[in-house]
């Protein structure tokens, strides 16, 4: 597994693809991996190893009669706990729920079922969805591969914490305040949320109880190694019929289309000096690669008028990128706090004051990592597109990745 663990979906479904590898191979590296780490991690609520590895070698038949499905076909993935999965229990780590067993499955869980796609677990994460840190679950606080004395982030933690860890090649979550960026950030990997609408959030916790706020804020989402990752995990779960893209259908298409793009950099965002510089210092990387950029003012603070939010949506979309195909600022504002400075702070001890803006006027957003803090854990930045400009933030993501090493910086976990 030492050699596939931290590929691409793209790299490791080729190998799939040619026969060099077999899905049988994949799900029992992650496996093994998830049981060695599993107790210094607790990135999994519920680790789904007889049914992954009954559905590898389903999938290992097929591409070997020459039925192979796509990308992620016998690629090994995990779902946040939130999402509903037929007879595998879905509890949103709330006490409350640790016995519900769904009777179906979410739609984007279907989908990635056709797509070929092997579920190895559901991930662990902060209670209900309600904070940012991971560490308030039924199921035991989640830690960070980096560290485990400190946070993995939240909602998603235990997303981020094992797709850095390379437990699994990804996960599908959920974004309401920079539930899925917010971790991607503090883990190193990539966290992703499109356009509110794009994906489906039918079979999110069906048949209980949400409240308004939710509903409207909450963007099923990915995270990843890659940003390559995030177009084929659109492919195969994006609604094309709802989608106002151009890519409908191949996200894989927007790499290299964007040319000379102009990039807003936000000035009012909230960091301390160290968050800053690591931004800075990612500015300075589309500088060197010739992007036109200019200083502008970001919505941070939004009205919070979920009456007026959809008239919001389209009045900011329009106006913010007048003049600019994405803008740019920190994930975070400030390093990581430790699992015993969260529990004093409290539930929202990761500040969303830097990704929830995105939620609200529900744009797409991408973290994708930037450096490293003086206590050696790392920090992302964003890239905020207009409402269904995913292909200018995928493409503009892409660039800067390809530009800089921060993404293949994985954590070493004894």
């Amino acid at each position: 597994m030492t050699n596939y663990r931290y590929l691409s979906i793209t790299e490791v479904s080729e190998l799939i693809r040619q026969k060099k590898v077999t899905p049988v191979e994949l799900v029992t590296g992650c496996l093994e991996r998830i049981e060695q780490l599993h107790p210094k991690q607790n990135a999994f609520i519920t680790v789904t190893a007889n049914q992954a590895l009954k559905e590898a070698k389903i999938a290992e038949r097929e591409i070997q009669n020459g039925k192979w499905k796509g990308p992620l076909h016998g690629i090994p993935v995990g779902v946040k706990d939130l999402f509903d999965t037929a007879g595998i229990r879905t509890t949103a780590a709330f006490a409350a729920f640790k016995d519900r067993v769904p009777a179906k499955d979410a739609e984007v869980v279907t989908k990635l079922k056709e797509a070929g796609a092997i579920l190895v677990g559901k991930m662990n994460m902060h209670e209900l969805a309600m904070g940012t840190t991971s560490v308030i679950s039924h199921f035991g606080s989640v830690h960070n591969p980096w560290n485990q004395e400190y946070v993995a982030g939240g909602s998603s933690g235990g997303s981020a914490a094992a797709v850095a860890a390379g437990l699994c090649y990804a996960t599908v979550d959920t974004d309401a305040i920079g539930s899925c960026r917010l971790p991607a950030a503090i883990c190193g990997v990539v966290g992703f949320k499109g356009t509110y609408g794009l994906l489906s959030t039918k079979g999110i916790l069906e048949g209980e109880k949400a409240d308004e706020f939710t509903i409207l804020l909450a963007h099923p989402a990915f995270t990843c190694c890659k940003v390559e990752d995030v177009a084929i995990l659109l492919n195969v779960l994006a609604n094309p019929e709802v989608s106002q893209s151009k890519l409908k259908t191949d996200y894989r298409l927007a790499f290299g289309t964007t040319k000379k793009p102009r990039i807003g950099i936000v000035k009012n965002f909230k960091a301390t000096d160290e968050v800053r510089t690591a931004f800075l210092n990612a500015v300075d990387t589309f500088h060197s690669l010739g992007h036109t950029t200019s200083d502008i003012d970001a919505p941070l603070s939004p009205s919070f008028d979920l009456k007026n939010i959809e008239e919001d949506r389209k009045t900011i979309s329009q106006s913010l990128f007048k003049d600019i195909e994405v803008l740019v600022l920190p994930t975070t504002t400030e390093v990581t706090p430790s699992i015993e400075e969260a529990k004093a702070r409290g539930p929202i001890a990761v500040s969303a004051d830097n990704t929830f803006f995105c939620n609200y006027y529900g744009l797409p957003a991408i973290s994708i990592p930037c450096g490293f803090s003086k206590n050696g854990l790392p920090l992302g930045f964003q890239i905020v597109g207009p409402r269904w400009g995913e292909g200018n933030v995928l493409d503009i993501a892409h660039t800067f990745q390809q530009a800089t090493q921060w993404h293949v910086k994985h954590p070493i976990i004894a």
